[in-house]
């Protein structure tokens, strides 16, 4: 291989210490191609492509792998755990010879212990451990060896049918080497993909895989055949959030502790009896992300200083609503990490904590032991706090509570599921606070989405054509560009990667206190907000079309309820006809 770094010295991809380097890290043992892409920082397809070159091999292109993946029914005719451990790829078989793709033809250990598994002709081929790992997990899906391994064994992993199931021995197949490593790369693949939820769904002859990457459920690859070994994962999961595995008739709840690739991450676990097993969903919570203030939000800058306003007041209630999801405890975070300084004492409760914040006491609800909302924001008040946090005002109680610390001083955060702003003030006084209390602590309602953002790796400008079809539909409010994702790997596809709120801030008037106090409707206190500068999410949404961000799709997907509301609203009263009694033919 001596003579391999020497030529390279003369194509001039190395000069002499970077060749010396490499020398040396072959001589303790490193492969040929590791040891040049340490020892002078070159691109692994760099090397290889010239390492094809010089033996006359096949170099395969990212693209290829991308466009045209090989078989499974192939892939299925070799091990899956040698194709992981050594990172090689079948591609194709053309009279009786498979080509196999590698990332190190100058150790043929892996293409030889490949031949005597299968018994079958190979010749090499050279791709990136990159591009291959990707494909590999791609075609053959979650946990591929993990689950041939499976099914090769016998004895304690047999799942039986549920009612003949033995719990002591699915508390043994839970605790198996095999399942524990399954259950741990269905996890180690969802903090990969960024993926903020798992589902796991069985049905009759399946069990379904999910991640929720930006909002989007996407369905993962995974074996057929470990729709067998369903049982076993949900009662290791069960072990891992100290549930009862012997029960499968009631719902369950449970959280799990996990450190992935260096990130803390906290798991919420919910577990339903359906009609084919246990359904699973894990939430994600990321302990450790950066909290940024508010000027990492993305707001437009009439709502971002009406906010910042807001949040220098010594008293009142700021209420963030929207669906699950939609990123109303990162705004109330990023609002905290703006005004947590050594003045001010600031006590949370929460349900759960997503974020641990410095300098910020934080308190986790516990129903079971009788810490609900309500009850520890009574205790909060005795311990003489500035600004409280309140996750969310699900009950009359605790915004009767919520209210009165605002009116002694105090500044109150707090979430409220309600599909716009005007609509916050109704519903607090629907669950029964008085319109003057509500009226006289409300400061500011903003209401808000997560619209997807354009993935910056494939962005490209849309048609012609396409802008103009949208033109006729929306009119001025099309921007000149319109921009779009063709979709790459960096975006699993998609279009889009992460996501950015789109907000409708209403900031309480003496007109708006005025209607709330007269217990007025929402579109009532709506238009007088919109006097005030208010604009609606999907005006908002708009910004960010302009902006480049984001897609028109993206947007109106995301502010259906305006569009359902508003034609709803213009529809003609009809008469509904006289109904006929149903008569049973028998």
């Amino acid at each position: 291989m001596d003579s391999v770094i020497a030529n390279m010295q003369d194509k001039g991809l190395l000069d002499a210490a970077a060749a010396s380097r490499a020398r040396s890290m072959m001589a303790e043992g490193k492969p040929l191609e590791e040891a040049v892409v340490a020892a002078d920082g070159l691109g692994e397809e760099a090397v290889l492509r010239f390492l094809a070159e010089s033996f006359e091999l096949p170099f395969i292109p990212a693209d290829r792998l991308e466009n045209h993946p090989p078989e499974k029914s192939l892939l299925a005719t070799f091990p899956a755990r040698l194709l992981l451990r050594h990172r090689v790829l079948p591609l194709e078989e053309q009279d009786g010879v498979t080509l196999v793709a590698t990332s190190r033809i100058t150790d043929p250990s892996a293409l030889d212990e490949l031949r005597l598994a299968c018994g079958r002709d190979i010749t090499p081929a050279l791709a990136t451990s990159t591009e291959i790992d990707r494909c590999l997990k791609r075609v053959l899906g979650v946990g591929a060896d993990t689950i041939q391994t499976l099914n090769a064994e016998s004895g304690d992993l047999q799942v039986l049918d549920d009612d003949k199931e033995n719990d002591l021995d699915l508390a043994n197949a839970a605790q198996d080497a095999s399942i524990i490593r399954f259950v741990n790369q269905i996890l180690t693949e969802a903090v990969e993909s960024r993926a903020t939820d798992v589902h796991i769904e069985p049905y009759e002859d399946q069990l379904r895989l999910r991640y929720r990457v930006d909002g989007v459920l996407q369905e993962a690859n995974v074996p057929g055949s470990v729709r067998r070994f369903h049982a076993a994962i949900v009662s290791r999961l069960k072990i891992l959030s100290h549930l009862d595995i012997a029960e499968k008739r009631l719902p369950q709840d449970g959280r799990i502790k996990l450190k992935v690739a260096g990130k803390e991450i906290d798991v919420r676990v919910s577990i339903i009896p359906m009609i084919h097993g246990e359904a699973v969903v894990l939430r994600l919570l990321t302990r450790n992300d950066a909290v940024m203030g508010t000027e990492h939000l993305g707001m437009a800058t009439y709502d971002r200083k009406v906010f910042d306003e807001v949040l220098d007041m010594p008293h009142g209630i700021v209420l963030v609503t929207g669906p699950t999801g939609s990123g109303k405890t990162t705004t109330l975070y990023a609002a905290l990490a703006n005004i947590n300084d050594d003045e001010r004492k600031i006590i949370t409760i929460e349900d759960p904590v997503e974020y641990q914040l410095k300098g910020v006491n934080q308190i986790q609800v516990n129903t079971k032991s009788g810490l609900t909302f309500a009850a520890g924001l009574r205790a909060i008040l005795r311990h003489d706090p500035d600004v409280v946090l309140v996750g969310e005002i699900r009950d009359r109680e605790t915004a009767e509570i919520a209210v009165q610390a605002s009116l002694t001083g105090h500044l109150v955060f707090s979430t409220l599921h309600t599909n716009d702003a005007p609509g916050a003030a109704t519903r607090l006084i629907d669950m029964g606070v008085e319109p003057y209390l509500v009226a006289s602590s409300l400061e500011v309602v903003v209401a808000q989405r997560l619209v997807r953002v354009i993935c910056t790796k494939c962005k490209q400008e849309v048609s012609r054509d396409e802008t103009e079809k949208m033109r006729d539909q929306f009119g001025d409010l099309v921007p000149p560009v319109l921009y779009k994702g063709a979709g790459c790997r960096n975006c699993q596809g998609t279009g889009f990667r992460g996501r950015q709120g789109i907000f409708e801030m209403l900031g309480v008037t003496d007109e708006v206190r005025s209607l709330i106090l007269n217990r007025a409707p929402s579109h009532d206190i709506r238009k007088a907000a919109v006097k005030h500068g208010m604009r609606s999410l999907r005006e908002d949404g708009w910004r960010i079309v302009g902006e480049g961000r984001t897609t028109i799709d993206e947007v109106m997907r995301n502010t259906k309820d305006e569009e359902a509301g508003t034609r709803f609203a213009d529809m003609e009263p009809v008469e509904a006809p006289i109904a006929t009694p149903l008569v049973e033919d028998r």
